[in-house]
């Protein structure tokens, strides 16, 4: 597959003062939203596929998805594995074409994190596979990531140094407020900036990655309790303080995943209310990939400031 080196992306971005968006899908809409918003605004973008989504999508026709999209696109893509918890998962998703590995080993002491790292990063040079790491636990659900608050913790500076220094990552998510799912915050949204400014000073000029970064767009979330949800108290992170980090420090890729399936949610919805005699998925999921699709070239102009950095 000719995808793009993500060290090569990333590093663009931090020159270029932006970050990359790396978008989770498990379907074909939703993969086609993110790569038709990602070619009509011309900026680069990160596939990202969860373990979990390998019980929905086999590796086998994953590879022949996004080849087709790959043929069809005109911007810098790459394909990447999103918290992979162990050798054997990122074993498969190198086998099946991907160049960016996410080797989550944060819920394990420091010694033991850095282990199985160093080991992710040696097999990943093999492939020539970039190789980003976690220091640092978010709270929050999403697919098999499942933290309570009570377990979450911030990252720490000195040990950050010693992480990459230990491990030879290309990248590292850190923790410094933000969380996975659709109910980030109870009272104000508000990210450590000044725990990442330590972390700057120890990595110098190092590729930073931020997880659980949806801004769960109250406007969704509406529509979806109007169409019979219960999301009642979701709320996501400010979208300023994204901008900010997108333009401001050395935070250059930044996850989305709740915002997309909120979107889609959203528009399916109300879709099927208002036309409750309509029954072909093509009804629905074709209005509900606009929909999505709109949201997240919103994001790369207005959030991720990647528009037109392909």
């Amino acid at each position: 597959m000719n995808l793009h080196s993500e060290r090569t992306m990333l590093k663009n971005a931090l020159m270029g003062n932006y970050a990359v968006g790396a978008f989770n899908f498990s379907n074909l809409t939703m993969l086609r939203a993110i790569v038709d918003a990602a070619n009509e605004e011309n900026s680069p973008v990160i596939l990202a596929v969860s373990e979990s989504a390998f019980k929905i999508i086999s590796p086998t026709f994953l590879r022949r998805l996004i080849q087709g999209v790959l043929d069809d696109s005109h911007v810098p893509i790459a394909l990447h594995l999103d918290h992979g918890k162990s050798l054997e998962a990122v074993q498969i998703a190198l086998d099946t074409g991907f160049n960016s590995i996410m080797i989550d080993g944060s819920s394990k002491p420091l010694q033991e994190n850095i282990e199985l790292t160093a080991k992710v990063v040696e097999l990943c040079r093999k492939y020539d596979a970039s190789v980003e790491a976690e220091l640092g636990r978010l709270a929050g659900i999403e697919d098999d990531v499942k933290v309570a608050q009570k377990d979450s913790f911030y990252t720490d500076p000195f040990e950050a140094q010693y992480f990459v220094q230990s491990t030879g990552v290309d990248s590292l998510a850190v923790a410094i407020g933000t969380s996975h799912g659709a109910y980030k915050f109870k009272g104000e949204s508000k990210l450590r900036f000044d725990i990442l400014e330590k972390i700057q000073e120890k990595l110098h000029g190092f590729p930073i990655v931020l997880h659980g970064a949806s801004s769960v767009k109250q406007e969704f979330v509406e529509q979806i309790n109007a169409y019979g949800g219960n999301m009642k108290g979701a709320k996501g992170v400010d979208e300023d303080s994204l901008k900010f980090a997108s333009q401001s420090t050395n935070i250059c890729k930044i996850n989305c995943d709740t915002d997309l399936r909120i979107a889609f949610t959203a528009s399916v919805r109300k879709f099927l209310a208002e036309n409750p005699d309509k029954y072909s998925p093509r009804d629905y999921l074709l209005p509900a990939r606009q929909f999505v699709k709109e949201e997240i070239k919103r994001k790369m102009r207005e959030v991720l400031m990647s528009s037109n950095k392909a």
